[in-house]
């Protein structure tokens, strides 16, 4: 059977090859940045995320039998709505600074941009979280033996400190290719790791997250070392304590791009 994500996405595709930036750093890491401007300068942006949103609200899930294709299309689900949310909702007109500019984020009271249950596919709504902590990273998952914390490296909340967002969407073809390139370049990069007098820092996914990467590895270091290249796993072996790099919330828009790829150089 064909994989659907190809259909599917090919609107979120679209807008990818138009407007998403991939740049390597040093050590072959890899930022990515989106234009978020120019892309809300094109006419044909609103009707383009109708589409995509409508093919989404049509499509059944449930036809996603196979582990890859399924992955990929739970990580493409994410990627979009969230880049959908930043381009739709904008207060006073404005493009946000971070996603936290949404609420939330201090007030139990709020619902932050990760727990609204606003996301349509197949006639039922989904918050980011639900596809990413309840589908990709649940127990359902798990049961199947699906459940693959390299994820992480891959779904992408529109900031600074996530993994790059990439020019491509997610297939059953490409899957096991991006999630091993997105984990490695991005542990090949400053603002997810560094190694500096026997201290290892790194992002505070591994915080967050951290019994997933116990379920795959044994350890969050055991995981870095697995998927880490060999010059980066070299300066992991060398650590004995972990601290975490505060994360950046700001929007990854082209210039905080800039930003990354100077940083990157340092």
């Amino acid at each position: 059977m064909a994989d659907a994500n190809p259909s599917v996405y090919s609107e979120y595709q679209n807008l990818l090859k138009k407007y998403l930036v991939e740049r390597s750093t040093p050590g072959n890491g890899l930022v990515s940045g989106f234009n978020y401007r120019e892309a809300l300068a094109d006419a044909g942006l609103e009707q383009a995320l109708r589409n995509q949103r409508e093919i989404l609200e049509t499509f059944d899930p449930a036809t996603l039998v196979d582990r890859k294709e399924s992955v990929a299309f739970w990580v493409n689900a994410y990627n979009f709505f969230m880049l959908n949310q930043i381009l739709t909702e904008r207060p006073n007109g404005q493009l946000i600074s971070s996603v936290w500019d949404y609420g939330g984020r201090y007030s139990p009271f709020s619902e932050n941009v990760f727990q609204r249950r606003i996301f349509d596919v197949g006639g039922q709504l989904f918050s980011l979280d639900d596809i990413e902590k309840g589908i990709l990273l649940g127990d359902v998952y798990k049961s199947r033996g699906w459940k693959d914390a390299r994820v992480h490296f891959a779904v992408n909340c529109a900031s600074v400190g996530c993994p790059p967002l990439r020019g491509s969407i997610y297939t059953a073809g490409n899957l096991e290719r991006l999630l091993e390139e997105n984990t490695r370049r991005a542990l090949s990069t400053d603002q997810h790791l560094r190694a500096s007098d026997g201290i290892l820092y790194v992002t505070e996914l591994f915080k967050w997250y951290e019994q997933d990467y116990i379920e795959a590895e044994g350890s969050v270091k055991a995981f870095i070392l697995r998927w880490a290249t060999n010059d980066v796993a070299e300066r992991v072996a060398e650590t004995s304590n972990i601290r975490y790099i505060s994360y950046d919330w700001a929007l990854n828009d082209l210039p905080s791009l800039t930003i990354s790829n100077a940083h990157g150089n340092e």
